[in-house]
């Protein structure tokens, strides 16, 4: 990219530089006129698209040395890393080698499942043996190893008909004597038999989702374009909107620990797309879903062998038939346009390749509906081209030119390269970065499926107060979901499950209510300042919702100053806040003066003991930086950040030591004394205080005195409280650790805790709060325990 940017004429930059969406052609057809004579320019092209320069492409040399390894691994009883050079082996491993009898993707699935019965991973080896038997059924030792791993579970129904199978087919004397010896031993053990065993994806378990009741309507303002209102009253927890992505893709550090179509944490014996060697599947569902086992022939018949009988040979279909996931075949592939050369995503931005996938689905739904192709029909949302930086716009040209070659490759003349061409997608990558959305799991509570719900529920038992993280795993863009507006105090809150976002209202919504997320920081998590400054610089927009136009506490109080005199609690504020909260007076209020009553938050009037927040707003217009706006008293801030620098050094070197679990009765101290120079600096309610009283209970936490480990996470909550609504997500994460606590010192207020997280959690997910964090169930059985 840089190298292409370097070639572009001064002249042609400025042309494109100065370029808006209704002369985008011009600039478009001269660069495209430049490139075509341009050498380096093809050079590219041909690195993305020769299938001989692929960098994903399968490598039968590349598996057999990983498939040695393995072997060599599970020799020395080495498994798991057995399992690693076997999985490494499969991505690289090309369908149907030269002997077609011992397909070499079936060989090391049941490689990979040999090392997982030895781990004792029955299921695992159940399923790696039933996918080498959908690609070579007459494998007799993949019957044989599932048959195996079919009794060990308790299946010996299932192990019987896999070892008769196995008998039928297996050519030696030696191998027929050792699986009936085997027979023999599972019928002993087999009095009662078992039903058969489940095959059906455990991470997709049936949700039962609650029906989306709320009646939406688009609707357009003057101050925010298009927005989605409801059009009937919408009650607090109600949801009000799902839907699967139009076009998504995984982000690049998830690549190798996600699946790469529903984004779940990959399980041990993930599973690799056949045509290439970059994406990784977390079942055999989510690898029929991703059309990513489309060249999969049917498995050959095994009726040759005419001494089977029918129920066997009727079960053996059963086994290896892939028709069970006919009905989640998706009209396209998601990345078949890009696996047959160097694989994009691992070159191109995502927000590129996100833009070759949304083509590759418009062209697919065209073709079956026989309409003119006008990539303009595809959104009709908003951009910001025309407030990009002049190298933004020129990158965007170059990709957009980039991209339609490639896809030339696979789509021809229905994309033409032209410059109106370009130009709609210039246009179309503007859309999806102000439009698409962040996919955003929980860490480690991603557990659709998995075997233990609660893996981290150290969380209790260690009496932790870690944050609960939230990993972004995948970028994608929804035909509806992008049509919500911003608010900094939003009323509804997205979610996902897997890769299906869910909307639901975290208040009542009256009808005709304007339904607004939040785009980044809410009030509570950063000043108006900040706020301003992240979505003017992300979306070129002012926000001028409810929280950047009226004064609330949280604007005033999250980064203000301790008035000088011990006995009043007067905010002092920096010069960037005072400029802020001005501005609202003056273009919203239209009045110089505002009293302490009209401090708004939530949209409500704030229930609020004021003993410790005083206010004297009547001159609040003529407030200036260090001078308290109770007493006029004048603070020295200069001198204020640097008291701040020191406590702030000994909060690093704290949080430094809580992640290596290094606590020292020293440490602590020093952490005692920083959170008093913040106290004596900062006003009781600024935020920075909370977070020094969370890292201090951590460290009290790892240290064993959980007593000062809960006084303190107490404090932090306290602070949190006035800058959030009481009932925020924030609260809810705070409780959980606070509850870990009190559980951890037999306290029965735990309970009340844990009906607060509980009743927070359920607001903001609904029936989905016990799916997203299994470990409510967990802390509801404890509380039992303490009674």
């Amino acid at each position: 990219m840089e190298k292409l940017k370097g070639l572009v004429p001064e002249a042609l930059k400025q042309q494109i530089g100065e370029s808006t969406p209704n002369n985008l052609f011009s600039a478009a057809s001269s660069l495209l006129d430049f490139f075509h004579n341009l050498p380096p320019f093809h050079q590219i092209v041909g690195d993305l698209t020769d299938p001989e320069r692929a960098l994903c492409k399968k490598n039968k040399q590349a598996a057999l040395e990983a498939k040695i390894k393995g072997n060599e691994c599970f020799a020395k009883g080495e498994y798991p890393n057995a399992v690693q050079f076997y999985s490494q082996a499969l991505r690289s491993a090309p369908m149907h080698g030269d002997d077609m009898a011992m397909d070499p993707v079936a060989t090391l699935y049941v490689n990979r499942a040999s090392a997982f019965y030895k781990m004792g991973l029955l299921v695992e080896c159940v399923r790696d043996t039933t996918r080498a038997l959908s690609i070579s059924p007459e494998y007799a030792k993949a019957w044989f190893r599932r048959g195996k791993a079919n009794a060990s579970l308790g299946d010996y129904e299932d192990s019987v008909r896999d070892l008769s199978i196995s008998i039928k087919l297996e050519k030696s004397m030696g191998g027929k004597r050792q699986i009936q010896i085997e027979m023999e031993t599972i019928l002993d053990q087999s009095k009662e038999m078992s039903g058969s065993q489940q095959q059906s994806n455990e991470r997709y378990l049936d949700m039962n989702d609650e029906p989306c009741e709320t009646k939406l309507q688009c609707v357009s303002t003057e101050t925010k374009g298009r927005g989605m209102v409801s059009q009937t009253d919408t009650l607090e927890a109600s949801l009000i909107h799902k839907e699967d992505p139009y076009a998504v893709i995984i982000l690049k550090h998830c690549r190798e620990t996600h699946c790469h179509f529903c984004f779940c944490e990959l399980p041990v014996d993930a599973v690799p797309c056949l045509s290439c060697s970059i994406p990784l599947y977390c079942s055999d569902l989510c690898q029929v879903k991703a059309g990513a086992r489309k060249v999969l022939n049917a498995p050959r018949s095994v009726a040759v062998h005419a001494d089977l009988s029918d129920d066997l040979l009727k079960y053996i279909s059963d086994v290896v038939s892939v028709s069970n996931f006919d009905s989640c075949l998706k009209d396209y592939t998601e990345h078949s346009h890009e696996c047959n050369g160097v694989h994009w995503p691992l070159i191109l931005p995502a927000e590129i390749v996100l833009a070759g996938r949304v083509l590759v689905k418009y062209i697919e739904q065209q073709r079956r509906t026989s309409l003119t192709y006008n990539l303009q029909r595809i959104w009709d949302l908003s951009h910001n081209y025309s407030q990009l930086h002049p190298e933004s716009k020129l990158e965007s040209h170059i990709y957009s030119i980039i991209l339609l070659h490639c896809l030339q490759h696979s789509y021809g003349s229905e994309l033409p390269l032209s410059g109106k061409t370009i130009s709609q997608v210039v246009i179309l990558l503007a859309q999806i970065r102000i439009n698409s959305m962040s996919i955003v799991h929980m860490k480690s509570f991603d557990l659709i499926g998995s075997k233990n719900p609660c893996p981290e529920f150290s969380v209790y038992m260690d009496a932790s107060t870690t944050d609960i993280e939230q990993v972004k795993v995948g970028q994608a863009v929804y035909s509806v979901g992008s049509l919500f507006n911003h608010s900094c105090q939003p009323n509804i809150n997205a979610y996902f499950i897997s890769r299906t976002v869910y909307i639901r209202a975290t208040e009542f919504v009256a009808a005709g209510s304007h339904f607004e997320l939040s785009y980044g920081p809410q009030v509570g998590q950063s000043d108006c300042k900040d706020r301003q400054q992240l979505l003017e610089d992300r979306y070129s927009f002012r926000c001028q919702c409810r929280g950047c136009s009226q004064l609330n506490l949280s604007d005033l109080l999250l980064n203000a100053y301790r008035c000088v005199k011990p006995d009043c609690f007067g905010i002092v504020m920096d010069n960037d806040v005072i400029k802020y909260e001005k501005q609202k007076l003056r273009s919203c209020l239209g009045a110089p003066m505002m009293h302490s009553s009209h401090l708004n938050q939530g949209g409500e009037l704030k229930s609020f003991n004021l003993t410790k927040v005083a206010f004297m707003l009547e001159n609040f217009h003529q407030c200036q930086p260090g001078y308290c706006l109770n007493c006029n008293s004048v603070k020295d801030l200069e001198a204020s950040r640097a008291t701040i620098s020191i406590a702030e050094l000994c909060f690093q070197r704290l949080q430094g030591a809580d992640a290596s679990n290094n606590i020292s009765p020293d440490l602590l101290s020093d952490g005692l004394r920083s959170i008093d120079l913040l106290r004596k600096t900062f006003h009781p309610y600024n935020k920075r205080i909370a977070k020094m009283e969370d890292t201090v209970a951590q460290a009290f936490c790892l240290a064993g005195d959980l007593q000062e480990a809960l006084d303190h996470c107490k404090k932090s909550i306290e602070i949190l409280e006035v800058l959030y609504d009481p009932n925020h997500i924030a609260i809810g994460n705070e409780l959980l650790k606070l509850a870990s606590i009190q559980l951890s010192l037999g306290d029965c207020t735990a309970a009340e805790s844990i009906a607060r997280v509980v009743a927070i959690f359920s607001r903001y997910y609904g029936s989905h709060a016990n799916l997203i964090f299994p470990h409510l169930q967990f802390l509801k059985k404890e509380v039992g325990r303490l009674h």
